[in-house]
């Protein structure tokens, strides 16, 4: 049995079972095998480090691109991110599910553009990204609570990235000298 609430000129339908519901639209619509990476964000468990996960193949190859394709591609997968965690969320009637990972793809994916393709900078990407996706210091946690749609679900995680990114060419600055 399904109910079916009208929110801001849309139908929302929530199934008597949310778990059907969610995997049918996270596993069988292509937006939501994207916004749910490729079902990484169905995890039980850290569904966002999951997600992270996922990213690392995809910052591989970005990184075997040139500046520009690299650079092209990331803004477009933003770009694409904004309407589909928009969307699913919308179907989903919640904010920001926390199986929607395609933000910590596309955050992780940001978080090494300057980084050696080297095991070690890759892994601590990966560690500073969680953390600060996870803990969310100011203004992140704002931008987090305070942002609706697809483009609050990005935004947060881009500036994990930034942080991350930060941290990281701090630590190349000094350990070059």
């Amino acid at each position: 049995m399904a109910h079916c609430f009208n929110h801001s000129d849309r139908a929302l339908i929530i199934l008597e079972n949310p778990e059907v519901s969610l995997n049918k639209i996270a596993l069988k619509t292509p937006t939501g095998l994207l916004a749910f990476g490729f079902g990484s964000g169905l995890s039980p468990l850290a569904p966002g480090t999951m997600g992270t996960l996922v990213a690392i193949p995809f910052a591989l190859a970005l990184k075997n691109l040139s500046s520009f394709w690299f650079w092209l591609i990331l803004v477009a997968a933003f770009f694409l991110g904004v309407w589909l965690c928009g969307r699913v969320s919308t179907k989903l009637g919640v904010h920001d599910h926390g199986g929607i990972v395609w933000d910590e793809i596309v955050g992780y994916c940001l978080t090494v553009a300057f980084i050696p393709l080297q095991w070690q900078w890759l892994l601590a990407a990966f560690l500073l990204f969680r953390v600060f996706d996870i803990f969310k210091p100011w203004p992140i946690r704002q931008l987090d609570k305070n942002v609706s749609g697809g483009f609050g679900i990005m935004i947060d995680d881009v500036l994990a990235a930034i942080y991350s990114m930060a941290i990281l060419a701090l630590a190349q600055y000094f350990l070059v000298l």
